[in-house]
C-alpha cells in the first residue's frame, strides 16, 4: 500500500484533470459568443444597406444626370462665349462618388460636390472700352502685329512694304488678293464704282499723341569733331564729322563738315541731325527728322513726322520723305534734326508735297482720310498722269496700291492728292468755301 503514494506528499494526477477540461469549456463559449455577436452585427449591418439600397441608387442616378445636364450646359455656353463676351467664374471639381470600405467590411456613399458656373454679362460700356477705336479695315487679315522698332522695307518701287509686316505674309496674300480683286472687277464692269467715305479721323485720345507744338526743351551743343548727319545732296544724308564751326557776318553759325565717304561741305544748322536716337520727349507732329535707307545704315533721307505712336497706327511714327513718300517707322530708324527752320516746311522745295504738308499740319489731328478696302480699283496720278490701281494691303493711313499697266507697286497715305477721289473732295471743299466767304 505503501508503494502507490506519489513521491513529495503531492496530489494524485486524476484530481487536475476535471479542472482543465473546464477552463478549455469555458474558453470555447467565449469564442462562440463573440462570433454569435459578430454574426449578428454583420446581419444586422447588411440589413441596413439592404433597406438604403433604393434609395442610393436613386440618388446615384440623380446625380449622374445633374453631371450630364451640367456638361451639356457647359458645351453651350462654350459655344456662345464668342458671341457674348462675359466673366466667368471658374467651376468647382466635381468629385465623383467615393465607396469608403469601413472597418467591419461594409460600404457607405461618401460626399457629393455638384458643378457651379456662373456666367456674368458685361455691360456695354465697357465691352465698348475694350474696343479699340478704329476704323474697320485696320483689323483686315492683312494686319499682322508689328513691333514699333523694327526696320521696315519704304522704297516705292520695291515689292515690299514698308511696315514691319512679314515679308512671306505679303507674298502669300498678294496673290489671293490680286485674284479677288481681278474677280471683282470682272464682275463689276457695267455697275459704277461708288466713291470712298472721306473722314476725318481724330489720331489719338491724349494731347501726348497728337502735339504738334515743339518742346521747349534746351538745345543739344554742337561742338567740333562731333559725329553727325548732314545734307550732302537734297535727298541724302550721310555720317560725317564737324571738324569746324564759323560765325558769319549776320551772327549764323556756319559747320564745316567731312563726311566719311569722301568730301567736305560748309552747312546750316536745319541740314545737320544728331547721330543719336532722339528720346521721346523731344518729337511732335512736324518734327524736322532723316530716315535711315533700308540699304545703306549710314545713309539717311529728310522728311517730316506725321504720326505720334497709337492704338490706331500700332505704336508706330509716320514720316512723309521730302518726294511725298510715306512711311511707317520704329523709333531706332530715324533722327531728329539739330537746329530746324521756324517753319520746317522752309526747307521743302515748292512743290505739290510741300502745299499736301501745309494742309496736313493745318488739319492735325483730324487729317482727312479715304476709306479703301483690299481689291478696290481706283485711280492715283502718277507721272502727271491719273492711272488705274488696285487697292492691295491696308496699313492704318497707308494702302499699298498696284498700277495695272506695269504691276507697280507703291505705298500712299490715304488722303494724298494724287488718289483722284482726294483731289476731287478738296476741290468741292474749296468751291463751297469760297462761295461761303462771298456770301
Amino acid at each position: 500500500m505503501e508503494e502507490n503514494k506519489p513521491v513529495g506528499g503531492g496530489k494524485a494526477p486524476c484530481q487536475c484533470l476535471p479542472t482543465a477540461i473546464k477552463h478549455q469549456e469555458e474558453e470555447k463559449a467565449k469564442r462562440r459568443d463573440i462570433k454569435s455577436k459578430r454574426k449578428f452585427n454583420l446581419v444586422m449591418e447588411v440589413a441596413k444597406m439592404e433597406k438604403r439600397m433604393p434609395e442610393l441608387l436613386e440618388t446615384g442616378e440623380r446625380v449622374e444626370n445633374n453631371i450630364k445636364t451640367k456638361t451639356d450646359e457647359e458645351r453651350d455656353d462654350d459655344e456662345n462665349m464668342s458671341d457674348s463676351p462675359c466673366e466667368s467664374v471658374p467651376s468647382t471639381n466635381v468629385t465623383p462618388i467615393k465607396e469608403t470600405e469601413m472597418e467591419d467590411g461594409s460600404d457607405s456613399l461618401g460626399g457629393i460636390k455638384k458643378a457651379v458656373v456662373v456666367l456674368t454679362r458685361l455691360p456695354d460700356y465697357k465691352i465698348s472700352a475694350l474696343r479699340p477705336p478704329t476704323p474697320q479695315q485696320f483689323y483686315s487679315e492683312d494686319d499682322s502685329l508689328s513691333s514699333s522698332d523694327s526696320d521696315m522695307q519704304w522704297e516705292p518701287d520695291d515689292d515690299s512694304s514698308d511696315s514691319d509686316f512679314s515679308l512671306s505674309n505679303n507674298k502669300k496674300k498678294t496673290g489671293k488678293h490680286a485674284k479677288t480683286g481681278s474677280t471683282r472687277s470682272r464682275n463689276n464692269n457695267n455697275v459704277p464704282e461708288t466713291a470712298p467715305v472721306i473722314v476725318s479721323a481724330a489720331f489719338a485720345h491724349c494731347s501726348t499723341e497728337t502735339t504738334k507744338i515743339r518742346p521747349n526743351l534746351p538745345e543739344e551743343e554742337l561742338k567740333v569733331d562731333m559725329i553727325v548727319l548732314a545734307r550732302k545732296r537734297s535727298m541724302r544724308w550721310q555720317r560725317a564729322k564737324i571738324v569746324d564751326i564759323v560765325t558769319k557776318e549776320d551772327g549764323r553759325l556756319k559747320y564745316k563738315v567731312s563726311y566719311e565717304e569722301k568730301g567736305r561741305s560748309l552747312v546750316s544748322g536745319h541740314h545737320i541731325a544728331f547721330e543719336t536716337t532722339p528720346k521721346l520727349e523731344q518729337l511732335y507732329v512736324g518734327a524736322r527728322v532723316v530716315v535711315r535707307c533700308p540699304d545703306n545704315k549710314f545713309r539717311f533721307r529728310p522728311g517730316v513726322l506725321a504720326e505720334l505712336p497709337s492704338r490706331k497706327n500700332r505704336l508706330r511714327f509716320l514720316v512723309f520723305m521730302d518726294d511725298h513718300t510715306p512711311v511707317y517707322v520704329g523709333l531706332p530708324l530715324f533722327r531728329l534734326v539739330c537746329r530746324p527752320l521756324e517753319n520746317v516746311l522752309d526747307d521743302i522745295p515748292d512743290c505739290p508735297h510741300k502745299s499736301f504738308m501745309t494742309q496736313y499740319l493745318k488739319d492735325w489731328p483730324y487729317p482727312h482720310l479715304t476709306q479703301y478696302r483690299a481689291g478696290q480699283s481706283l485711280n492715283v496720278e502718277i507721272n502727271g498722269a491719273q492711272q488705274r490701281c488696285e487697292v492691295e494691303l491696308v496699313d492704318s493711313s497707308l494702302i499699298q496700291v498696284v498700277f495695272q499697266d506695269n504691276q507697280h507697286k507703291e505705298w500712299i497715305h490715304r488722303g494724298s492728292m494724287r488718289l483722284e477721289h482726294m483731289t476731287r473732295f478738296l476741290e468741292m471743299k474749296e468751291v463751297e468755301e469760297h462761295s461761303d466767304d462771298s456770301d
